[in-house]
């Protein structure tokens, strides 16, 4: 269902990765239910049955911990609203490794708890209202720099 949603939004293909796809351009992978998605260093995606992070899986921290450690500046993280503290700790990981961090405002947030726990990481983030969230993350994808 939910890649149906995110179909009507975009232009992008939507779908469910499978293991060992390869990452392609203007395609949005979503992590099957009950797998952990991981990006691996040759460019493609890998899914495992491991235990549940945070009592998730999939688990956001797992993903960006992942992409993190294959992409390092490259990597933009972003945390939605949410009920848990999955993904402070990934978003932490690709700061870390010098990839930019994007919170929803939490006060524009359905649910804070995930944006609360990424910023009481104390990283340097972007805070933003969610509609702000894609033209920011367009910007820092094309030529224009953007101060964290």
């Amino acid at each position: 269902m939910l890649s149906r949603l995110l179909q009507r939004q975009t232009g992008w293909i939507v779908r469910d990765a499978e293991d060992k796809d390869r990452l392609a351009s203007s395609t949005v992978y979503l992590a099957p239910a009950g797998y952990h998605l991981l990006v691996e260093e040759a460019g493609h995606l890998a899914l495992s049955t491991e235990g549940p992070v945070r009592f998730a899986r999939p688990s956001i921290d797992v993903l960006f911990e992942s992409a993190a450690a294959a992409y390092r500046t490259g990597v933009v993280g972003v945390v939605l609203t949410g009920t848990n503290d999955d993904g402070a700790a990934g978003l932490a990981a690709i700061v870390a490794r010098g990839g930019h961090a994007v919170v929803q405002d939490p006060a524009t947030a359905e649910r804070p708890a995930m944006p609360l726990a990424a910023l009481a990481t104390g990283i340097n983030a972007a805070v933003l209202p969610l509609d702000d969230i894609g033209p920011y993350i367009g910007r820092l994808c094309s030529t224009e720099a953007i101060p964290a």
